[in-house]
Formats: C-alpha cells, sequence, structure tokens
C-alpha cells in the first residue's frame, strides 16, 4: 500500500469512528428506569414511610415499580407510567405547572398522561390510584 492509499484509508477510519462517536451522544440520558412500560402493576405505598415522604407534600413524586406516582398542587395523587413513550427516558413531575416532562427532549404530559407537546406522540399509560388514609395503592 502506498502513502496515499495508506492515508486515504486513514481518514475513512477516523471519519467513521468520529460518526460513530457522535451518533451515539444522541442515545437516551441515564436517568431513574430507562425501561419498558409495565403492563400491570399493583402496589401499595405506605405515606407515613420516610421513603415516601414526597408524597405529601404538593409537588413532590417518587418512582416506584416503574411508575411515577405525583401528588398535584390540588392535593391528589396521580400515577404514570415512569417511561417517555419518545424515546424511554424517565419523566419527571413538574408540581408548578401539575405536568409532566421529559428532560430527554422535552416531550410535556398532561396529569392524565395525554401528550402536550412532541417529540413523544403517544401518551404516558396511567394507573388508577386509592387513597385510604396514610395507604396510596396503585393499580392497572
Amino acid at each position: 500500500m502506498d502513502r496515499k492509499s495508506f492515508l486515504s484509508s486513514l481518514g475513512l477510519s477516523a471519519g467513521t469512528v468520529l460518526v460513530a462517536s457522535c451518533l451515539g451522544g444522541c442515545s437516551k440520558p441515564d436517568s431513574p428506569g430507562n425501561a419498558s412500560t409495565p403492563a400491570t402493576v399493583d402496589f401499595t405505598l405506605d405515606l407515613s414511610q420516610p421513603a415516601n415522604a414526597t408524597l405529601r407534600t404538593a409537588g413532590g413524586y417518587l418512582y416506584s415499580n416503574g411508575v411515577i406516582v405525583a401528588k398535584t398542587l390540588a392535593g391528589d395523587i396521580i400515577a404514570v407510567s415512569q417511561v417517555c413513550t419518545h424515546q424511554g427516558v424517565s419523566v419527571q413531575f413538574v408540581g408548578s405547572n401539575n405536568s409532566f416532562f421529559c428532560p430527554g427532549h422535552g416531550a410535556g404530559f398532561s396529569t392524565s398522561g395525554a401528550v402536550i407537546n412532541g417529540p413523544a406522540t403517544t401518551s404516558l399509560k396511567k394507573y388508577t390510584v386509592t387513597v385510604t388514609g396514610n395507604s396510596v395503592r396503585v393499580n392497572g
């Protein structure tokens, strides 16, 4: 192989590595969950436990069993799938707006899980929440 062919080959290899690393930068960020939406759930949270204390305050939320459970400004406890339907990044609850937000690409969802803005086009799965005293049951 002559010098010109070698340098050309080297440039092509370097270009391939550069493109691959740039495309890799578009992958979903690490966040709690990065998983699929559970088909069914049935679990109970005890609000008297320190691990669930965030649900005692309006705007608070937590992740459990692939679900994000949040307390709205009105005091209702709601639950939707934790995973954004766009690319699987864990959504967050924005208490001040009573909405869910995906930090991966900016998709927004209402408290019912409906898409407010894209790039997501499919709603988050909503689960039934029953509150009895300090117990919060999430199922569906």
